[in-house]
């Protein structure tokens, strides 16, 4: 495997690193590539959240649940895609929120989100690789165990830490979560099945803003500035 974690998340998962469930992963991977199966993200994208957010720097933590599946859309950050790919609908409509939220345009054929991993957004889906076209297809494969032990990690040993939680899925690990000591915002999913039922009108960007400059901290900056 050519994939490599930024040096401080592993110091901070190093336990992780050796435990049975963890090697099972790549020993998965191993036999679907030799079967012929494509998979995404490539290999050194695989850990591409952790690495554009180091440890030390996470302040906001984007949940979503697997890589996009179509080809050249995957690149390791929840909801985000590579230069030249066109944003998919869900992402649309995060920009579509943002813009009724504060006010920014919406980038027209943009969806690299990589601006907000350097700010400290954590871009995190809960599994980290899937098969081409096939949704969930590395859902039982070991990689929700290894997320839930980095949100985990985010709980205990930091503090102030905003966890935007979209739709069902991201809220089931609200659990893992230590609200006494971080925050927690929860809406709909952007989906275009769902986003009209609660994920339009959540003002998450701009609350976001205001719990990081209540603690002296830096707002994100959401705009995105288009190549």
């Amino acid at each position: 495997m050519d994939a490599k974690i930024e040096h401080t998340w592993k110091e901070v998962l190093k336990n992780e690193f050796t435990k049975s469930y963890f090697l099972e992963i790549f020993s998965f991977l191993a036999i679907e590539r030799n079967a012929g199966k494509i998979i995404y993200p490539p290999e050194p994208l695989i850990f591409n959240a952790f690495n554009q957010t180091p440890f030390n720097k996470v302040k906001v933590v984007i949940l979503g649940q697997d890589p996009y599946h179509n080809i050249g859309q995957a690149q390791g950050l929840s909801f985000s895609v590579p230069d030249g790919i066109k944003p998919p609908p869900s992402l649309i409509n995060i920009y579509k929120e943002i813009q009724k939220d504060i006010g920014i345009a919406i980038p027209t054929g943009y969806g690299n989100l990589t601006k907000w991993a350097e700010q400290g957004v954590l871009l995190l889906n809960a599994i980290l690789t899937v098969r081409a076209s096939e949704p969930a297809s590395h859902a039982k494969n070991g990689w929700m165990n290894f997320t839930d032990a980095v949100i985990t990690k985010i709980s205990d040993e930091k503090k102030g830490v905003i966890f935007l939680l979209w739709g069902k899925f991201a809220q089931e690990k609200q659990l893992l979560i230590d609200e006494t000591k971080h925050f927690v915002l929860k809406a709909a999913h952007p989906s275009p099945f769902s986003a009209d039922k609660g994920f339009f009108g959540c003002k998450h960007f701009s609350k976001t803003n205001v719990l990081l400059t209540n603690q002296g901290l830096s707002p994100i900056d959401w705009k995105l500035l288009t190549p």
